[in-house]
């Protein structure tokens, strides 16, 4: 079993490149699928779930050309891609599911095994099926896949999303940009990511208005074109060196995201005490630079401009340092409270009631061996455990891969102690 051991504490200073972001470069492979051809994407960055994505996409009959060191992905897609998508990679990454709309919207059928097991209704997919519906398929469950067919083709509508999912607007654009007719989506999400792929169908060809904001309006047209388009920067992986910066007390410089992607985020490290400054670099740029000890902040997780979901794991390790109580609200995924559990084993004080988190901040913490339960989590205990005293070891590295790139060779470069080794598993049966 593969863990990162480190040694804290440690104070992270220097300069980091961030590159494009996962929660877009993955939709933007999967709308390719819409234009036969060969389109281009830079600015990729090196993590397994694209890796996954590229499986994926070969799997439909796409050819594909990686380059993970130069960034960038080219997606040759056939005149009739397949239209199966196997739980063998779906189960991996659940970004698979965007396949979805552009498989719907271009060859009339799908068959989409649910990503990690959810039923249809859990985490929104209830929207997929409720939007797709309304453009005129036919959708079903059959054995664990999301089924849909549009044998007459998809057909404009109206459509109100009752929560502004990213994943449901993602795939019902896709999928209307080639149907019959306007279809307006009211109460969309309007995340920086959606802005990247309805900007990237523009440039094939899609008529999208009302981009950035909560209603979009997609007049659908006869076909799109291949195209060569760059990945907007990673405003997540942005924002976990900020508060890296803040929370070990040190000074990191970002490259390649600016500070208008996190809005309510940089106010709140302001208020922890931390300088932020921008800087002149390709796709963005700012410093952050973190006090001795922080100040405890509250916080509430919220959709796009909102405090995003994915840094709450960073805000609680914030406060868990930090001078005086701090409070964290989940709007969005209860899930990630696991995270709590584990930060506790290197000695923060947090107690959960509800979706509300009391956290009050200690002196100290101590290293320990913890576990990371999903992509951030185990980003955030890494952070935390250079903030502690002694040594950490961190299992389930697989999930930091799945979205962060070079993760351990960029903490060293900002003078982290922290290795990746092999650690032999012992299975006691009695």
């Amino acid at each position: 079993m593969e863990v990162l051991r480190l040694t804290g504490p440690c104070r992270l200073n220097g300069v980091v490149e961030v590159r494009g972001a996962k929660n877009s470069v993955l939709k933007l492979m999967a709308a390719t699928l819409l234009a036969p051809g060969r389109s281009t994407i830079v600015n990729v960055p090196a993590i397994l779930d694209v890796t996954i994505m590229v499986r994926l996409l070969e799997r439909l009959g796409c050819t594909i050309d990686y380059d993970a060191q130069a960034g960038e992905v080219s997606i040759d897609v056939p005149a009739a891609p397949g239209i199966r998508a196997d739980y063998e990679l779906v189960r991996a990454m659940r970004a698979s599911i965007s396949v979805l709309g552009p498989l719907v919207g271009r060859m009339g059928q799908a068959q989409v095994a649910l990503p990690g097991g959810d039923a249809i209704g859990s985490r929104g997919l209830d929207l997929h099926e409720a939007g797709l519906k309304e453009m005129g398929a036919e959708v079903h469950l059959d054995h664990g896949y999301f089924v849909a067919a549009a044998p007459h083709g998809l057909y404009g509508t109206h459509f109100h999303l009752d929560f502004p999912s990213v994943g449901a607007t993602e795939n019902l654009v896709m999928a209307a940009v080639l149907a019959d007719g306007t279809t307006v989506l009211d109460n969309a999400a309007k995340e920086p990511e959606i802005v990247d792929i309805c900007t990237m169908l523009v440039e094939m060809g899609a008529d999208i208005r009302g981009i950035g904001t909560s209603q979009l309006t997609i007049s659908g047209v006869s076909e799109l074109h291949p195209v060569t388009h760059r990945c907007v920067g990673d405003r997540i992986v942005a924002g976990s060196w900020a508060f890296a910066a803040v929370i070990t007390g040190g000074s990191i410089e970002v490259h390649g995201a600016g500070t208008e992607l996190l809005p309510h985020v940089f106010e709140k490290l302001e208020t922890a005490g931390a300088v932020v400054e921008r800087v002149e670099a390709v796709g963005g740029g700012f410093r952050v630079t973190g006090p001795t000890r922080p100040h405890s902040v509250r916080i509430s997780t919220l959709p796009y401009p909102g405090f995003p979901t994915d840094l709450q794991p960073f805000a609680i390790a914030l406060n868990a340092v930090a001078d005086g109580e701090g409070y964290v609200t989940e709007n969005l995924f209860e899930a990630r409270w696991r995270f709590v559990n584990e930060l506790a084993r290197l000695g923060a004080q947090v107690s959960v009631d509800g979706n509300h988190a009391l956290i009050t901040g200690v002196p100290e913490l101590s290293g320990a061996e913890v576990e990371a339960s999903d992509i951030r989590a185990g980003a955030a205990l890494a952070i935390a455990g250079l903030a502690a005293t002694g040594v950490s070891e961190i299992s389930g590295v697989s999930h930091i891969d799945r979205g962060y790139e070079f993760f351990v060779d960029k903490l060293k470069s900002l003078g982290a102690d922290i290795e990746r080794i092999e650690r032999a598993t012992v299975l006691d049966i009695d």
